[in-house]
């Protein structure tokens, strides 16, 4: 597989494959699972068909281990779900696949990715530590770097959450962009950013283009239709959800909204 690289020049959109609780986990609905399979690979499809460059695999199951751990049984069927994504969209050249398993599952979210042929990880936390809900989030990079090598996980990439609804830096007010460089230090190739202030989003990205040049920024979020193309505009990417959702969060994902989202990205990059 050939080394992970968003394109310059590009508005990477990767569309948000949001998973119902897995097996293995306290909400999970016992003979869900095939039902979750086949939404996931309808919504890859869908993505695809639209014109976006990729999805993210990510599964909601509602309470979590702040650990960098998963249940076996919940780590086979993202490897499922994700093997069967790979597949479904294997007639779209350069569509990416992403995994991530929550909380911060990342030792497992890059073995997902790396046997079932997914392009990329997001990492909800790489560097310091973020209060969540579920406690204390405490990556540890090192950890990270080594088990990624051990597996020769190279190839899969990894975009870094470093201000957003799912990191916040834990323990003084360190500046979005040194967190970016460091992220950036201990692996990632991308990072990610966003908050529901417009204004905010664009101050963060600037920042961080002043302090880490040349590497990507994705919109964490916060994205839809009718914002597209003022925050695509600064950033490299997002990541697209809600909007791209029948009936709202966590719905079947719809082409016709994939293709009107995508469609505001390619006119950004023609000018």
């Amino acid at each position: 597989m050939p080394e992970f690289r968003l394109p310059p020049g590009r508005k990477t959109v990767i569309g948000m494959i949001h998973l119902q609780p897995l097996p293995g986990t306290p909400f999970h609905e016992e003979g869900d699972f095939r039902d979750i399979l086949e939404t996931a690979v309808a919504s890859a499809r869908a993505l695809a068909a639209g014109g976006a460059d990729g999805c993210l695999i990510q599964t909601v199951d509602r309470v979590y281990s702040t650990e960098d751990a998963s249940d076996p049984a919940r780590t086979v069927a993202m490897g499922l779900i994700t093997d069967a994504a790979v597949r479904a969209v294997a007639g779209t050249p350069g569509f990416l696949v992403g995994v991530q398993i929550m909380r911060n599952a990342l030792s497992a979210s890059l073995a997902v990715a790396k046997v079932s042929g997914g392009h990329f990880i997001r990492a909800g936390a790489l560097v310091g530590m973020t209060l969540s809900p579920h406690g204390m989030v405490t990556p540890d990079p090192l950890a990270v770097a080594e088990y990624r090598k051990r597996i020769s996980a190279g190839s899969v990439g990894m975009i870094a959450d470093v201000d957003s609804m799912h990191f916040r830096w834990f323990g003084g007010e360190k500046p979005t962009a040194e967190v970016a460089r460091a992220a950036r230090g201990m692996g990632a190739d991308a990072v990610a950013l966003g908050d529901p202030d417009e204004a905010r989003t664009h101050e963060l990205i600037a920042s961080v283009r002043r302090a880490a040049p040349g590497l990507p920024v994705v919109l964490a979020g916060h994205t839809d239709h009718t914002n597209a193309a003022r925050l695509l505009a600064d950033a490299d990417g997002a990541f697209v959800g809600t909007c791209l959702e029948e009936g709202g969060w966590g719905g079947r994902i719809d082409a016709d909204r994939v293709r009107a989202y995508v469609d505001i990205a390619r006119s950004l990059e023609s000018r």
